[in-house]
């Protein structure tokens, strides 16, 4: 599958002045056993549109053609890196389409237009974002079979996090209500141009066909954002912003007023939002 006719990714880099830019959140992948097992982590990639979001010079873009890539989607809004990727298509024709553009205003279901993966090292300035959008879709199971993405390592840590830690909040519940979470594999900031000072995490998302029990997602959203905003209290406090007497609805949900939001489980919050 590989095409060794292309260029090292330093010298294609060197040559299209595609220094990473922090405003953009970029920390180029180099290492190419690294971005293959990426790849791997989201196989099979035939017989899906595979959508990589902020591809940059295309480190990760190669590996997912070389690991079987059909169809993929690179969405990038920084215009040094169209060129680059384009010699990438070329290289593989038909099977790479490069948009340019801002990935927070594409219409994703549309770009894929049949079954989808994500796969992707994300910005991390919109990482959080866009996973926030595309757990929150109206349809659901949505147009996504999977989300292979790198976020810095304490958001990929809260996305997977179990109920009575730090780490459990808001992110945790509405991605462990829609999907199964798994964290895949750390990636330490030597592997990036230039280092981050942080180091990053792969997180494998695959939504549920039916979210147990089943609620409303703006009410479970404000459930949550009432529970973690103030999550040093008990329940039967916290939620006063949210209903008159907490009691009765932590009652109704079998659930003890005297906890704190990060001890009260995913379907806890679940049954609170469809008693509400």
């Amino acid at each position: 599958m590989s095409d060794d006719s292309l260029p090292p990714l330093r010298e294609v880099i060197a040559r299209f002045g595609l220094s990473a830019k922090k405003s953009l959140g970029q920390n180029f992948l180099f290492d190419l056993n690294l971005t293959r097992r990426i790849a791997r982590a989201a196989a099979p990639l035939d017989g899906y549109t595979i959508i990589e979001v902020g591809p940059g010079p295309g480190g990760l873009t190669r590996a997912l053609l070389m690991e079987g890539a059909t169809r993929l989607v690179a969405i990038e809004r920084d215009d040094r890196a169209i060129a680059a990727l384009q010699e990438v298509a070329s290289a593989y024709p038909g099977r790479l389409t490069v948009v340019a553009g801002d990935a927070l205003e594409a219409d994703f279901a549309a770009l894929a237009g049949g079954p989808a993966k994500i796969v992707a090292n994300l910005p991390y300035n919109i990482a959080t974002q866009l996973l926030t959008g595309w757990l929150t879709e109206d349809i659901w199971p949505p147009w996504f079979a999977s989300l292979t993405l790198m976020f810095q390592k304490e958001v990929a840590e809260r996305i997977v996090a179990s109920p009575g830690g730090k780490d459990y909040g808001r992110l945790s519940v509405l991605a462990q209500y829609r999907c199964t979470a798994k964290k895949l594999f750390d990636v330490n900031r030597s592997a990036f141009t230039p280092p981050p000072k942080v180091t990053s995490s792969i997180v494998q998302l695959v939504p549920r066909a039916m979210p147990a029990p089943a609620c409303d997602l703006r009410v479970l959203e404000r459930v949550t954002q009432a529970a973690f905003g103030q999550r040093r209290k008990m329940l039967r406090s916290s939620l006063k912003s949210l209903v008159q007497e907490p009691e009765r609805l932590l009652a109704a949900a079998q659930i003890d007023p005297e906890l704190r939001a990060e001890q009260v489980p995913v379907e806890g919050f679940a049954r609170m939002a469809d008693l509400l």
